[in-house]
């Protein structure tokens, strides 16, 4: 899929999900390894880069490939999904790293069946991990995925958190804002991470706008991401003081329920630090 069908042609977002030629631009900032997953992957499938915390990458595939994204090029394996061998190692490393934490990513992990995304999460609770996050972007990219029995599945087994991932107010459709509904009336808590990016939402005024829209759907603005320096998405970058003076004027506009912290995810692996 290129563009979702509920986001009609807003500049905006049309940048985030089609070619750009700029892509094939080599900069010197270009980072291969952008956030330091690749060093903090004990086997396929799997990254830890905090005791308490395991990440568990479900699929490579996706509702919608945003051109910034850092795993772009570096997936695992050479199948879009684990193989059942893998996957049994996944849950074996998962029970033995003793993470009160386990989070299901991908490409996005609502990009499998319910059935297996159920299947998911029981053994990771067989694991005796209490909290599982779901990091996904297809509430906001495919919200049809966001049936009555997902929530239904979720609910059943929580504590269950949905990330999504939103970054501009024109994304927030009605469609995408009935997939939110039912997601929080179901009793599943939802928060919601931004990318801070060039010619898309670096201005305050828009992620104002965004964030407020977001506690008004009962969804809390959690992170604001600094952009990765994934090589072919320099376009997209803007400076560290360009992006203080942005969320200093964004900090004076809205609420402290309506700030996001404002982190960068270095290249070391150390994981996400505030800027």
């Amino acid at each position: 899929m290129a563009v979702p069908r509920t986001w009609g042609t807003a500049p905006e977002l049309m940048r985030q999900a089609l070619p750009d030629a700029r892509e094939l631009e080599v900069h010197p900032g270009d980072t291969p390894d952008p956030v330091g997953e690749q060093q903090k992957s004990p086997l396929p499938w799997v990254v830890q880069k905090h005791a308490d915390r395991v990440l568990l990458l479900l699929t490579k595939r996706c509702h919608m490939y945003c051109r910034y994204c850092f795993r772009a090029d570096h997936q695992p394996g050479g199948s879009d999904d684990p193989t059942p061998a893998e996957w049994s190692r996944m849950l074996e490393f998962t029970k033995r790293s003793g993470a009160s934490e386990v989070i299901l990513s991908g490409g996005d992990p609502l990009a499998i069946r319910d059935e297996k995304l159920y299947s998911a999460i029981d053994g990771v609770r067989s694991g005796r991990a209490p909290v599982i996050r779901i990091h996904t972007r297809a509430p906001i990219t495919w919200p049809s995925r966001v049936t009555a029995e997902l929530v239904a599945g979720l609910a059943a087994r929580a504590p269950v958190w949905v990330i999504v991932h939103c970054n501009h107010p024109a994304e927030l459709t009605p469609a995408v804002r009935e997939a939110l509904g039912r997601l929080v009336d179901g009793g599943i808590p939802v928060l919601n991470q931004s990318v801070l990016l060039q010619g898309v939402n670096a201005d305050p005024a828009v992620l104002a706008e965004l964030c407020e829209a977001l506690v008004a759907l009962r969804v809390f603005p959690y992170y604001l991401h600094h952009p990765d320096a994934v090589p072919g998405n320099a376009h997209f970058r803007v400076s560290l003081e360009q992006g203080r003076a942005i969320y200093r004027e964004l900090a004076g506009r809205v609420s402290g329920l309506a700030l996001p912290r404002y982190v960068l995810d270095p290249p070391d692996g150390s994981g996400k630090r505030d800027v």
